[in-house]
């Protein structure tokens, strides 16, 4: 059960209307690292969560928060779009539509939104629901919220240095402060896992026996320069060899000759190593 409270988290009120941000700040509403995939990704994992306690209820506290944010965002791109679109180019630009596109503010934002914000990102591509990391595996999930923090993070701080504006940049501060001490709570809680026995350093920390022994503890040198090898930390800090000259360990990735009814384009002129057929002459030829 969600309740309403008819009070922003914090108060968005930029000091004017400003058709042209409203637009840039969709991103951080709509694109693939902004509120509504963190929202949909919070909620999705305390509801997927099979532990009740502090893990699940730490997962739903950010999530509805962060609803919150969304909220804060809408509210705060629909005052930046007030008398917009006719405040943003002459009066002569009768067609509103024509004076937001003049205006340089997102046409959908008047067409579709009357003016307020939309689910999509600052070139008005829908928000999707394929942006979101739900697994299961808290481990897993945890280290990809820290990621879509940190790239949250990053775009909040470009949209700051993009306005001069005192009541938006309030807003976004307050955003920073929260997407600084989300990271801290996930990174945080990865060490808890890990504490309390519920995971390892390796996600999922399974099948770790029956994994090719060979290949669990090598980096392949496949870029030029040799500056790679001398990462001390990922190489003999973490137990890692540097190959630097890797060798290809299969065969030629041709694909078998294709069903006749697919119409591809197809030359018989040797059977590829690896697939079944060319297995099959390659037994063959050794018995003859």
């Amino acid at each position: 059960m969600f309740r309403h409270t008819k009070l922003l988290q914090f108060e968005a009120k930029p000091e004017k209307p400003d058709a042209v941000y409203a637009r840039k700040l969709q991103e951080l509403i709509g694109g693939a690292f902004g509120e509504m995939t963190v929202t949909m990704q919070y909620l999705f994992q305390g509801w997927n969560c099979r532990i009740e306690g502090k893990y699940k209820d730490l997962i739903m506290d950010t999530a509805t928060e962060e609803i919150g944010h969304v909220e804060m965002l809408a509210t705060m791109v629909a005052r930046l779009l007030e008398g917009a679109p006719s405040t943003v180019t002459a009066e002569a630009v009768k067609d509103p539509v024509m004076a937001a596109t003049i205006g340089g503010m997102d046409v959908q934002q008047a067409i579709v939104g009357g003016g307020g914000a939309l689910p999509a990102d600052s070139n008005g591509y829908p928000w999707n629901g394929k942006y979101i990391v739900a697994s299961g595996n808290l481990l897993a999930d945890f280290r990809a919220n820290v990621a879509a923090e940190a790239q949250g993070r990053l775009q909040t701080a470009r949209l700051y240095n993009m306005t001069d504006d005192p009541g938006v940049k309030a807003m976004l501060q307050f955003n920073l402060a929260r997407d600084t001490v989300h990271q801290k709570q996930w990174l945080a809680a990865i060490e808890e896992l890990k504490a309390d026995g519920l995971e390892g350093d390796i996600a999922p920390g399974a099948l770790l026996d029956e994994e090719d022994q060979t290949h669990n503890h090598t980096i392949w040198h496949l870029s030029d320069g040799p500056d790679g090898a001398k990462g001390a930390s990922w190489t003999t800090g973490a137990g890692i060899e540097y190959l630097m000259d890797p060798e290809p360990l299969g065969g030629p990735g041709t694909a078998p000759k294709p069903d006749p009814a697919l119409f591809g384009t197809y030359a018989p002129l040797q059977d590829a190593k690896g697939t079944a057929k060319g297995k099959a002459k390659e037994v063959k030829n050794k018995l003859t």
